[in-house]
């Protein structure tokens, strides 16, 4: 009979919790064997788009939203799903780096301002988030009808203004305190940012991390940032698609969000093994195809 050491159970607990409950899901469901057969693959999915998300700043809806367009899924379905998936991507990813700054980088003088740079934006970028879904939700629901168009040019500009930075990643030298400028910028980024969040699923993270960057921060930092702020965003936008858009399909999320816990749990160590250079030329690459051929041009 195969049993789990007691060791190896205390030394994971959290892991060990977290694959109890998904196999306790995955039962609850009316035929887990046909559905295990049928979206196993996106567990593949949600680990490449979380380790994307987690590793860069960026939102996962930077893969998911090209990928589910490419299953023909409408629009609404698209951006619940992503959010619901992130929801538990970047949740993994922030808990990893707010605990490698606890543990490597909390005397570090470059990290002293990330509390300072959430309790900026997170409210923010929330606030940004409710405005789209209900204060001006009629802009919204125009923004869902040409959602591949407004992700295209998103990710295009996106991409731009990273290979922008990529020189200014060359630093020795980093900037360690914000002014005044720094946090009224920061909180209108969150704010609109928010705003083209809860349009395309990406977009507060992204903004903030290039800001950061532009500004002189270390990347390290100023992704760490982009992951835990993205992950209060993604929270504040998924009570809208569970309750009242109903588009969240639950049975990709069960998978790819299982994925996604384990690639936001692996992306730090990514960032930490790779070139930030790199990496950040692969990312801008692949956000500048994916956004070109999102266009509705094709």
């Amino acid at each position: 009979m195969l049993t789990i050491p007691h060791t190896f159970i205390n030394t994971h607990k959290i892991k060990f919790c977290l694959c109890c409950i998904w196999i306790f899901i995955l039962t609850l469901q009316p035929e887990p064997i046909a559905l295990l057969r049928e979206y196993l693959a996106f567990i593949f999915l949600g680990v490449v788009g979380a380790i994307f998300a987690n590793s860069t700043g960026a939102g996962g809806g930077v893969v998911f939203v090209p990928f589910f367009n490419q299953l023909s899924l409408s629009n609404t379905t698209i951006i619940a799903t992503s959010f619901a998936i992130q929801c538990c991507g970047m949740t993994a990813g922030a808990i990893t780096w707010w605990r490698h700054y606890k543990k490597t980088h909390y005397q570090d003088v470059e990290w002293q301002g990330l509390f300072k740079s959430l309790i900026s934006t997170v409210p923010l970028s929330i606030c940004g988030i409710l405005t789209a879904q209900f204060l001006i939700a009629t802009y919204t629901d125009k923004a869902l009808t040409s959602l591949h168009l407004y992700f295209g040019i998103f990710s295009i500009l996106l991409a731009i203004a990273i290979y922008g930075s990529i020189p200014l990643m060359r630093r020795k030298a980093f900037l360690s305190q914000y002014n005044v400028i720094d946090f009224v910028s920061l909180a209108m980024i969150a704010f609109f940012g928010g705003i083209i969040t809860a349009w395309l699923s990406v977009g507060v993270g992204e903004l903030i991390a290039v800001y950061l960057i532009l500004r002189g921060f270390n990347i390290t930092y100023a992704i760490a940032v982009a992951v835990i702020l993205s992950a209060f965003t993604v929270w504040g936008a998924i009570p809208y698609h569970i309750f009242v858009s109903n588009g969240v399909y639950w049975q990709i999320v069960i998978f790819a969000g299982a994925g996604a816990i384990i690639g936001g749990m692996i992306a730090k160590y990514v960032v930490l093994y790779f070139s930030p250079v790199h990496l950040k030329i692969f990312f801008a690459t692949w956000v500048l195809i994916m956004g070109v051929a999102g266009l509705p041009i094709w």
